[in-house]
């Protein structure tokens, strides 16, 4: 079984460029999360932040009981052996072929010998869809063997966590589909806490138990998958049904300019939440949560066609759900940063009305009291 991981309050920065901070989040013990966030807001740093390969400047992360922040290298040594990661491109020794990439780390941490390392290696190999090609060098075989290669190499030290730094990029759709069904069947099997970063949104809306976003340098949100999926908060709603209306722009972040010319665009309607994707056999993961269970307990009804086929019904919607939804159990919902200056100073602009009633019961033979009144205006403009 998989490990909790606790982030709390934690901020990187690389000299005076703050890449994020007070980050707070709970990766469930067991269970499938994915971090999305536009290009270039630090998530691959935050997978680099929670092995301890980078070293935050506030904060704490708490994994099976040890703050790897505070603990000495020998502990923090003994801390990744709970890890396996598969990095972008597979990051194969390419004059190795795939047999001794794979055995690669039980040579260099563990004392098994070789009968052993085979039988570990050999399985390994059996559960990616690998076997017969131990003696393939990485440069004779497709991206997707590549990238099953490093999951099985990420494996054989039976990890209790599961890092994916972005596993389906220069994938094509259909190798990406076949990856995630062997994402969710291993994790069926091992029951290992798995933390996937991905810009795919169909992974993000099919695969996961929770889903994260990183935004503007901050966690715009936590929580269950089916939260987010059928949250109203404009980047997440935005971010995870590819639209361009809302707060991200081609430089992360739109300027005010833009967002008010997108004031009178009307959103499309939320699309269906798809049914979580099931593992190969039909058998329920461990920790995987009943389909529209959120939803249902928090009284959200879901846009209409969601969870085709299975004839779920959802009560209208409660009074309660003008306020913040926040999911139950240890999952955290970090709000949103306050809005840009440009946004701050239009909003308070909208405020300044309220000061003509009092302009207007001035004398009207005063001339300071007539001045005041068209600057007041042009200020709300």
């Amino acid at each position: 079984m998989g490990v909790e991981i606790r982030v709390e309050h934690l901020t990187k920065r690389f000299g005076r460029q703050t890449i994020w901070e007070d980050v707070s989040l709970t990766l469930p013990a067991g269970e499938i999360s994915v971090l999305l966030g536009p290009s270039g807001t630090g998530k691959s740093v935050f997978l680099k932040t929670l092995i301890g390969l980078l070293k935050p400047e506030n904060g704490s992360i708490v994994i099976d009981g040890k703050d790897i922040t505070k603990v000495r290298e020998k502990d923090l040594y003994e801390v990744r052996k709970l890890f396996g990661v598969l990095f972008q491109d597979g990051a194969l020794f390419g004059s190795q072929n795939l047999y001794d990439n794979i055995a690669f780390p039980l040579r260099e941490h563990t004392r098994k010998t070789e009968k052993e390392i085979k039988d570990i290696v050999l399985d390994k190999m059996e559960i990616v869809g690998l076997s017969g090609a131990e003696r393939k060098l990485p440069g004779e075989i497709s991206g997707g063997m590549r990238k099953r290669a490093g999951l099985a190499r990420a494996l054989v030290l039976d990890p209790q966590i599961l890092l994916f730094d972005e596993p389906d990029s220069g994938l094509d759709p259909v190798r990406t589909a076949y990856l995630n069904q062997l994402i969710v069947d291993l994790n069926a099997q091992i029951q290992a806490t798995f933390l996937i970063v991905t810009h795919d949104i169909n992974t993000a809306r099919t695969v996961p138990d929770n889903i994260g976003l990183l935004y503007r340098r901050h966690l715009a949100m936590f929580g269950p998958r089916e939260m987010l999926l059928s949250s109203d908060e404009p980047v997440v709603r935005q971010f995870l049904n590819a639209q361009r209306q809302g707060p991200i722009g081609m430089a992360e972040e739109k300027d005010a300019n833009e967002l008010e010319a997108e004031k009178d665009i009307a959103l499309g309607e939320l699309p269906p939440i798809p049914v979580q994707l099931p593992t190969s056999s039909g058998q329920t993961r461990v920790t995987q949560r009943m389909p529209g269970s959120w939803l249902k307990e928090h009284g959200v009804v879901p846009p209409p066609g969601s969870f085709p086929g299975l004839g779920l019904e959802f009560g209208a919607p409660t009074a309660a759900l003008t306020a913040p939804r926040r999911p139950g159990g240890n999952v955290t919902v970090v709000e949103e940063p306050p809005a840009p200056r440009a946004r701050r100073t239009a909003a308070a602009a909208d405020k300044t009305p309220a000061a003509k009633p009092t302009a207007k019961k001035a004398p009207a033979k005063k001339a300071p009291a007539k001045k005041a009144t068209p600057r007041t205006r042009g200020d709300a403009r």
